[in-house]
């Protein structure tokens, strides 16, 4: 394998709790791990496609996708509380062991299949000017405006603030992270992966609710199926 530069790595731990299986469940005909494998293969940016994951099948099934499955990641990686960023920075250290070289990671989430050619071009141009790019969207909550914490005597007050903001347009912006893309310099994820994704500079790529469905449940699945339908009516 000659050396690389920039590589796009998707993590798939075989356990979900909310949704068994769902990293392989057909999402329009083809396995939903296979769409992320599909979107970082079209980009030419991308010099290869990594897949960490712990489940034989997801292995399998990435690998006839058309990505590289270099092992199986180890038990102490594929925990339910477990990190991604250790997961990442294994599956790297990994190939640089082997003389690979690597300066920018593409990591993108499996069960973020709606993503758009033109938010991964948006995720590289921002990764020239910080640590880490990622994508976010207007989840519609804001600490300032309509997001409260439950205090110790139980009653609730404003998250953030003075609680005086009485319009969602007098707040500061905020938004929600999609955990769609996430484009990370190579010592800035060995960085965070040693002392977490806030210690870098990390700019923000704002997507649509539209694009940034994350799918945990059937709900979810029945949701992300219907606004793909949408998306790609010839599919």
């Amino acid at each position: 394998m000659p050396a690389m530069t920039t590589i796009a790595t998707i993590c798939a731990r075989g356990g979900s709790k909310g949704l068994p299986g769902k990293n392989i469940l057909p999402l329009a005909g083809k396995p939903l791990i296979a769409h992320s494998i599909a979107f970082a293969l079209a980009h030419p940016a991308i010099d290869a496609v990594y897949v960490s994951t712990d489940d034989a099948d997801i292995a399998r099934i990435a690998a006839q996708a058309g990505a590289i499955v270099p092992y199986l990641r180890p038990a102490e990686l594929a925990r339910d509380d477990t990190p991604k960023l250790p997961v990442i920075e294994h599956l790297v250290a990994h190939l640089e062991a082997r003389g690979d070289t690597v300066l920018r990671i593409v990591d993108l989430q499996p069960t973020s299949p709606l993503r758009a050619r033109e938010d991964l071009d948006a995720c590289l141009a921002l990764s020239a000017h910080a640590d880490l790019a990622l994508t976010a969207y207007d989840c519609g909550f804001n600490p300032y405006f309509n997001l409260v914490e439950q205090q110790p005597d139980g009653t609730v007050r404003i998250s953030k603030g003075d609680g005086l903001t009485t319009a969602r347009q007098a707040a500061p912006r905020a938004f929600g992270l999609n955990g769609s893309i996430y484009v990370w310099r190579r010592a800035a994820l060995r960085h965070a992966a040693a002392h977490g994704l806030w210690s870098v500079a990390v700019r923000a790529h704002i997507m649509p609710a539209s694009r940034s469905v994350d799918i945990d449940t059937a709900d979810d699945f029945a949701l992300a199926e219907w606004l793909y339908a949408r998306q790609h009516p010839s599919a």
